[in-house]
């Protein structure tokens, strides 16, 4: 055993005691306290943090019972629960020594010692006090992240009223374990949703399991949900748990569960209103404890009308409908989307002074986003990494031109006439350069046109 930074409390009334431990401990560790008096242990412990503390049982007030010893074994795991506590008793004090194990001790060692026994003991404690203070750092580092992660709408931010009222709705059915079915395109954030109606509910320290639906082939459906048995099919080696059973407690995401084939949703409707399963080769069921969350981009609805979505399995799964709003429609919240992504990419990518000027942020709140915030968060990241300037321009975005007509439509001045010509170079482009398209648009005959490009250059 070699030399270690640990710092040793030896408490024993017997100074011959006191002596002996400290200088066969001496060699292996840092720092090496002694105390006769236990009544000073709440004042050591608030000035010190010590590794290991040897602790006898008995005092001179309390010779045989032990109860001084279990009195200050408590009071020192109070104080600091990752304290190796080790307990010096008398030969005949087994059994009190024992208890003081299952009462928070870590070992004990008997008095007379023999100093290969002590040592080992010693060796053992600082072990197992280095991987107590890792758990408590990984713990510690969990939390910081887990705090992180939980903030109250992660990355759902905004201020307009329908992504507020978003906002209400979960606070209102989040406590609560009805079924919930979010509807919005791509992109919005039926997932962070989700999250955040998971994090908000009582099954909060449960397990949270997202299953993509429409990655899921219909043969791979009732294995991966359901669960298999050894030998149910070919490649079927082993046990295993579905995504039902593995959610029990917690929270089941069912993500783009428009994409169920038909036949597969009696399935699925059977195990929502039984809250059992069985998994594919057995007869044998198990209870689920689930909150569902079901989510599509899909226009459900329309679905069900047409015969593809079953309306049983629609009731079932939506009895709280949430829906997320467009970005298109939530306009007023791009500014503080788009600042918050920079901020993000600005670290990521080591470029602290990225600003984006009033041009460029009229011409995002301008364009119509059809990936919506997915869509906005890329084309920020990309702008980040791209730019040789600290300045954003409107030509470090990619805009895809198909949809809204006045996404690319952002005056640099308010001259007539450059006005006049940014206006025709818009509507011309829309038209891909054709004339007669772009005349009508414009008001305008096509003689008209050709002799407003003539005299702007176009």
């Amino acid at each position: 055993m070699t030399k270690k930074n640990t710092k040793v409390l030896i408490v024993d009334d017997n100074e011959d005691i006191l002596v002996a431990a400290k200088l066969l401990l001496k060699p292996y560790a840092s720092v090496i306290e002694t105390e006769k008096n236990p009544n000073q242990l709440p004042e050591l412990l608030s000035k010190n943090s010590y590794d290991v503390i040897f602790l006898d049982m008995n005092f001179t007030q309390d010779m045989t019972s032990g109860k001084e010893g279990f009195y200050w074994l408590n009071q020192i795991l109070k104080i600091d629960p990752t304290i190796i506590v080790i307990m010096i008793t008398a030969y005949g004090d087994i059994e009190m020594a024992v208890k003081a194990v299952k009462e928070g001790a870590t070992d004990f060692i008997l008095k007379p010692w023999q100093n290969e026994k002590l040592l080992a003991t010693f060796s053992a404690a600082i072990k197992l006090r280095e991987s107590k203070l890792e758990i408590n750092n990984l713990r510690s580092q969990q939390k910081y992240l887990s705090d992180d992660l939980d903030k109250k709408f992660q990355e759902l931010i905004g201020l307009s009223d329908p992504i507020q009222e978003v906002f209400r709705t979960i606070e209102k059915v989040a406590k609560t374990d009805a079924n919930i079915l979010i509807l919005g395109e791509n992109g919005t954030g039926k997932e962070l949703v989700a999250r955040a109606l998971h994090r908000q509910s009582a099954r909060s320290e449960k397990v949270f399991i997202n299953v993509d639906m429409g990655a899921l082939t219909p043969t791979l459906f009732e294995s991966e949900l359901f669960g298999h048995v050894k030998g149910a099919f070919t490649d079927a080696k082993d046990d295993r748990v579905g995504r039902f059973e593995a959610a029990s407690g917690g929270t089941l995401f069912l993500d783009e569960i428009g994409n169920i084939p038909l036949e597969l949703q009696a399935k699925l409707l059977t195990v929502i209103q039984n809250r059992n399963v069985a998994r594919v080769g057995s007869n044998t069921y198990h209870s689920i404890d689930i909150r569902l969350i079901c989510a599509t981009n899909h226009s459900i609805y329309d679905m069900v009308k047409e015969g593809k979505f079953r309306q049983d399995l629609l009731y079932r799964i939506n009895t709280v409908e949430i829906r997320i709003p467009p970005l298109r429609e939530r306009k007023e919240d791009i500014q503080l989307l788009a600042e918050y992504f920079l901020e993000i990419f600005k670290k990521k990518y080591n470029k602290p002074d990225l600003f984006l000027p009033v041009l460029t942020m009229k011409r995002l709140e301008n364009y119509h986003w059809p990936g919506n915030v997915r869509e906005l968060q890329h084309a920020i990241e990309r702008s980040a990494i791209m730019s040789e300037a600290n300045e954003l321009q409107p030509s470090d975005f990619f805009f895809t031109t198909a949809s809204n007509k006045d996404e690319t439509f952002v005056l640099s001045n308010y001259n007539l006439e450059n006005v006049e010509k940014q206006v025709i170079i818009k509507v011309l482009r829309e038209h891909n350069g054709n004339i007669t398209q772009a005349a009508k648009e414009l008001g305008l005959t096509r003689t008209s046109l050709y002799r407003r490009m003539e005299k702007y250059g176009l």
